[in-house]
């Protein structure tokens, strides 16, 4: 039986993402070549990608049982436990160009006033045991907060989990802003966390564009959030990469490269990579390999469409320890230590 991922997304959305054949011109009137729909959202998205490759996952999300975003995963197969709110979810529109070129047009979502902890008890019950299985591998908080709940709600989150299963379910958190910021004042202990250089410059300091461009200096700067109760850093860095730093040592992977048609969705499977890579047991080098193999993938795909691990290619990633005591030849680490598509 595949350990457990379960996510949890505060402000889900239905993403509608729309292909243009040229670039976006702005006050002129433009035909679609492509448009989709799909239910989204940080959490979701990992979902999606554990589900494609085959793996254990619960949704945890807020919305009523009609609402188009949970109609929407139940179709596809994803398993949910939603919290009825009586009110419909955002829904998010993405515009993207032929060059990759990405536009972003998000709603706030409706207000969770007064359900943070109806919230965190549905995330501590469903990171339990079931009739049919332990408790879960992971809980990953991701994405941003809706309008109504505090600043430190996910502080509350990662709180709950820890009091009803200990050390016994990691924690992951892929968020921004003054939550994450919060949440790392709190002294709750964090496992993973995933910013990408604007997210890790917000809360440490720097230039983002040096984080992309010389490696060492990402590491350096992320390895500052593990003063703060974090456990591992996995830092996207986009068509660059990504830099993975944890008490052993750090890393650094380039990205394969592609023909990006659209980035909504590729630090969510990164992620999904990176957890699905762990569940397999994979060392730290295969698991940076596999979520940026998953990155590149998921950018390489239409739309919100997301990749499940057959469709990777980790072998591609060329892993580079950067601790000075040790070997700083690339090493390439998917031939010693495969990941299976099934977790």
């Amino acid at each position: 039986m595949s350990a457990r991922i379960v996510t949890v997304t505060p402000n889900p959305s239905l993403d509608r993402t729309i292909e243009l054949s040229g670039e976006l011109q702005r006050g002129a009137v433009q035909r679609a070549v492509r448009s989709t729909a799909e239910p989204g959202g940080k959490g979701v998205n990992v979902s999606r990608v554990v589900v494609a490759s085959g793996g254990d996952t619960v949704a945890v999300l807020p919305g009523d049982e009609t609402d188009p975003v949970l109609l929407g995963l139940a179709t596809r197969g994803i398993p949910t436990a939603a919290l009825p709110i009586g009110a419909a979810l955002r829904s998010n529109v993405t515009v993207t160009e032929p060059t990759g070129t990405t536009t972003k047009l998000n709603e706030p979502g409706p207000s969770l006033a007064g359900r943070l902890d109806d919230l965190a008890e549905l995330v501590a019950t469903t990171a339990g045991p079931t009739a049919t299985g332990p408790a879960a591998r992971w809980v990953v908080l991701a994405g941003s907060l809706p309008p109504g709940l505090p600043d430190d709600a996910l502080a509350v989150l990662v709180r709950a989990v820890r009091q009803r299963h200990g050390d016994d379910v990691k924690v992951a958190v892929d968020s921004s802003g003054v939550p994450f910021t919060a949440l790392l004042q709190s002294g709750e202990r964090i496992d993973l966390v995933k910013p990408n250089a604007e997210e890790l410059a917000e809360v440490v300091g720097g230039d983002p564009e040096a984080y992309e461009q010389e490696p060492g200096l990402a590491a350096a700067a992320a390895a500052r959030l593990r003063e703060r109760g974090v456990g591992t850093v996995l830092l996207t860095l986009g068509s660059a990469g990504a830099v993975l730093v944890d008490g052993t040592g750090s890393w650094s992977a380039a990205a394969p490269r592609i023909t990006a048609r659209s980035t909504v969705g590729a630090g969510d499977s990164a992620l999904a990579g990176y957890l699905l890579a762990e569940v397999a047991g994979a060392p730290q080098e295969r698991r940076l390999a596999q979520a940026v193999a998953t990155g590149a993938a998921a950018a390489g795909l239409p739309g919100s469409d997301v990749p499940a691990l057959d469709a990777t290619d980790p072998d591609a990633v060329v892993v580079r320890r950067l601790d000075p005591s040790a070997d700083s030849s690339p090493a390439e680490h998917a031939t010693d230590h495969p990941v299976p598509h099934v977790v």
